[in-house]
């Protein structure tokens, strides 16, 4: 599908050198580092790969612009063009060999997300905004994303990546919200918000996100026709506590019942 925003080519470009650097690691051996001194937070081979292999195309083809990565920190960020990379969203699910992972790539322009995509290269698929429209490009072919109707909760599907990350007020609202949906699935990461724009699920509660989980899922979820926001309703781009939707009247009613466990 076609966009006017003269970098979304470049999307494919630093997709594809992320993908070269991640694929021969997945369901193969690996060694996993935790990143945490108390609980689990892994990262392997392939995650830093990959993000050093867009570094250097970013580097190379705009070297004026700034990155925020996960795995290699921050450079430049005061420019005007920042790209935001997570090299891997769902190293768990990579670890355990599940195709439930992917490749997030985003820019933010001015401090605002601009463009973004998140594509998964063992599958072959893609799902790319730019806030205006959304595409999707894999298997099936290429064609428009567009999110569906649904004004209810007790009619929405609903995805997080795990109840467990929600706490003390975050869970008792989180799970006053899951009790009345007509079903939920666990372990989606950035697959969830995918499945939003592609009018599949209707959405996404999450809690502790950083900015490169969720800046290049914004442009696609708007771009869909969607809503993502954090629990007060104000801008996702800084990570948090997210919502996202595909029916701007289901967004209303699940920030009002969020209400009491925002922060």
């Amino acid at each position: 599908m076609a966009s006017s925003h003269p970098l979304v080519p470049f999307l494919d470009t630093l997709s594809a050198a992320a993908a070269k650097a991640i694929l021969p690691h997945f369901r193969g051996g690996l060694d996993v580092e935790n990143k945490l001194a108390s609980g689990f937070d892994p990262v392997t081979i392939a995650d830093k790969a990959a993000e050093t292999a867009m570094r250097a195309e970013i580097n190379k083809t705009y070297p004026g612009h700034g990155i925020l990565g996960e795995e290699h920190g921050s450079e430049n960020l005061d420019a005007e063009h920042v790209w935001v990379l997570d090299p891997i969203d769902g190293t768990r699910a990579f670890i355990s060999g599940l195709p439930t992972w992917g490749v997030l790539i985003g820019l933010k322009t001015n401090g605002k997300p601009d463009i973004g995509m998140m594509g998964q290269p063992y599958i072959g698929e893609a799902f790319v905004g730019d806030c205006k429209s959304a595409w999707y490009e894999g298997p099936i072919g290429s064609r428009p994303l567009k999110t569906r109707s649904c004004d209810s909760i007790e009619n929405a599907i609903l995805l997080t990546t795990a109840p467990e990350m929600f706490k003390g007020a975050e869970a008792d609202a989180y799970n006053a919200i899951e009790a009345q949906t007509r079903l939920v699935r666990y372990s989606t990461d950035c697959y969830g918000y995918a499945m939003i724009a592609a009018g599949q699920v209707d959405c996404v509660i999450e809690t502790g996100l950083q900015a490169y989980d969720i800046v290049a899922l914004i442009p696609v979820i708007e771009g869909a026709g969607g809503v993502i926001t954090n629990w007060t309703g104000g801008p996702a781009t800084d990570g948090g506590q997210v919502v996202a939707s595909g029916d701007p009247r289901l967004h209303e009613k699940l920030l009002a019942k969020l209400a009491s466990g925002a922060v």
